[in-house]
């Protein structure tokens, strides 16, 4: 395996919001890059292999096809298919390849799939993404975990990430992510949860108002139109994660009553989404609401035309 990260080639499995993002980073540095999703064969694999075209991205047809011809996987796909992800790279890992597990998933799944990637003699090594990548792209505060992830983090950091060790132990780092996802995933689905019901209620001003006497800090207009846009656009994906979250308080014996609550209601904006309340998917125009308002209505409407 090339030493040098600037000549590795880098596989990343999921080619998705964070995939594509990381794909650009890397190809402006003209390191090789290839990919695979399992959405590659469909319909919604058109503007995939689009965006591949536009930035010299090579696709791989399967998992086996893009470990077996990489130095460096990164695995950047939903939660609950981190391990089975884990799994189909392992059977056809090269010894030493580096595998960046990217996914918000369970201090015990990070150790499940570690388990499949060493022992196909790779290079297991956790990442816990702290903050939502579009905004610092390559650069999101990246956490890493496991034996491996103090050689692995100023490779990293040579081509652009910016990554520091958290533990030399794994499920360290996928904690931190996961208690804090409690917090902020938490907090989406309680501003739709409330800006909502204050909406039906008429008193939005007032709510609004008093959140800003008590968190003067929150410009809560924005953060309102902006939660209620993530969720809209990415509900599924974090539906998924807060599941894993409910697993990580269960691994430490609490009840995830909170988690448990969040998840449904991010299921159930995304459901909204599927079915076109926010507008057409894929459109500039779908979850770009300047105003919470707009999506909150669109749901109050829903909601009255099913009773």
């Amino acid at each position: 395996m090339a030493g040098d990260p600037r000549r590795w080639q880098i596989g990343l499995v999921g080619y998705g919001e964070v995939g594509r993002i990381l794909a650009e980073d890397l190809r402006q540095q003209d390191i090789k890059v290839s990919a695979y999703d399992i959405k590659l064969g469909g319909e919604q694999g058109v503007p995939l292999q689009e965006h591949a075209a536009k930035h010299g991205v090579t696709l791989a047809t399967s998992h086996a096809e893009l470990t077996a011809k990489s130095d460096f996987v990164i695995s950047a796909v939903t939660a609950s298919q981190a391990v089975p992800v884990s799994k189909a790279c392992a059977a056809a890992m090269n010894q030493g390849t580096w595998f960046l597990d990217f996914n918000s998933a369970s201090p015990g799944a990070k150790q499940r799939a570690a388990a499949l990637i060493d022992g196909a003699a790779g290079r297991y090594v956790e990442g816990a993404v702290m903050t939502s990548v579009p905004p610092y792209r390559i650069k999101v505060p990246l956490l890493l975990g496991g034996p491996g992830a103090r050689e692995l983090e100023p490779l990293l950091n040579a081509i652009g990430f910016a990554a520091r060790v958290a533990s030399d132990k794994l499920g360290v780092s996928s904690a931190v992510k996961m208690c804090r996802s409690i917090m902020i995933k938490g907090l989406e689905a309680m501003v739709i949860e409330s800006f909502t019901t204050a909406r039906a209620y008429g008193v939005e001003d007032a709510v609004l108002a008093s959140l800003t006497e008590t968190f003067p800090a929150i410009n809560w207009e924005k953060q309102g139109a902006y939660f209620f846009q993530r969720v809209i656009e990415h509900g599924r994906r974090r539906a998924e994660e807060v599941r894993e979250v409910a697993e990580t308080v269960r691994e430490a014996g609490l009840t995830p009553w909170s988690a448990q609550g969040t998840a449904e209601r991010q299921a159930w904006v995304a459901d909204l989404a599927d079915e076109g309340l926010f507008g057409p998917k894929g459109t500039k125009e779908f979850a770009r609401s300047a105003d919470w308002r707009t999506e909150a209505d669109r749901i109050l409407a829903k909601i009255s035309r099913a009773k």
